[in-house]
């Protein structure tokens, strides 16, 4: 696992990548509304490449808790003229945050070269078809559920191994249309279908699950999210930066490869600490 392939290019992975997060949506659950026109999704793009992002991470629908599906009309329309000016503007590899077919096909055709579906093939299985035609990097996250329900599921007995579940029927999806398996990464999915502790959990035994599918890169986005906020008090999504730094901290030392987060250059500097101090140990083996 040195690298991970998406249509227009080999990613490198031995340094971990953060994936800067672009919300295009009037709703999201921190940023909604900033940067959903083309000039101001110009201006952070700008911004995030300056502060180190490696991939660029647009989504035109929310999932935040009680948020509605948008139609596939209003996501082409929030989507595809950002990613269109985006990559006209810079050489950064860009990720269609989408469980739609349809949108990642067009996403495709705008310059996006990888497609993140949250729902891990199990809200529109042809991102499958799509991937393997266009030779896309995939994003495979596991949930539980429907978009509707996914954040109302009873509690699972025992996440790890719901966890390692979901990866393979997502993994077995994928290979059924014949996605290159350098191309798939895996995103533990905090804040889906988990309970506060699962959240915790999952990060703490992150290992286990690295292990497990080792030849996948795993991904895991806990920027800003929920579970920070109850740790820390703190209702303000814009006031959880250094609860964010530290879960980003935890799961570098515990095997992720991949880390999506709002705030770049405050990440990018913890991943260049976590990763010295984690190479010294690795390096004693």
């Amino acid at each position: 696992m040195k690298f991970w392939q998406t249509s227009q290019r080999k990613l490198s992975l031995e340094k971990t990548l953060v994936m800067g997060i672009l919300n295009v949506t009037p709703d999201s659950f921190s940023d909604g509304g900033s940067f959903n026109q083309i000039d101001s999704a110009l201006k952070q793009a700008e911004k995030l490449i300056s502060e180190g992002v490696n991939i660029l991470d647009i989504g035109g629908e929310s999932t935040r808790p009680n948020s509605a599906r948008v139609t596939i009309k209003e996501e082409l329309k929030r989507i595809v003229p950002i990613i269109e000016a985006v990559s006209k503007r810079f050489d950064v590899p860009i990720s269609i945050d989408t469980s739609k077919s349809e949108v990642a096909e067009a996403a495709i055709n705008a310059g996006a070269e990888i497609i993140n579906d949250i729902s891990g093939l199990r809200f529109d299985d042809k991102i499958g078809e799509v991937a393997a035609k266009h030779k896309t990097g995939l994003v495979l996250m596991h949930l539980r559920g429907t978009f509707e329900t996914m954040h109302k599921q009873k509690t699972a007995d025992d996440i790890l191994t719901k966890v390692s579940e979901g990866f393979c029927w997502s993994l077995e999806k994928a290979k059924s249309f014949k996605v290159n398996k350098e191309a798939i990464a895996l995103d533990i999915g905090i804040g889906f279908s988990k309970t506060f502790e699962q959240n915790l959990e999952l990060l703490g035994k992150l290992d286990k699950l690295v292990f497990e599918f080792k030849e996948y890169p795993i991904l895991v986005g806990t920027s800003r999210k929920s579970f920070i906020g109850k740790i820390l008090d703190e209702p303000n999504v814009e006031k959880r930066l250094f609860g964010s730094l530290s879960s980003v901290a935890i799961s570098i030392w515990n095997g992720a490869k991949i880390v999506r987060v709002h705030d770049v250059k405050e990440t990018v500097e913890t991943v260049k600490v976590a990763e010295a101090i984690f190479n010294v140990r690795k390096n004693d083996k």
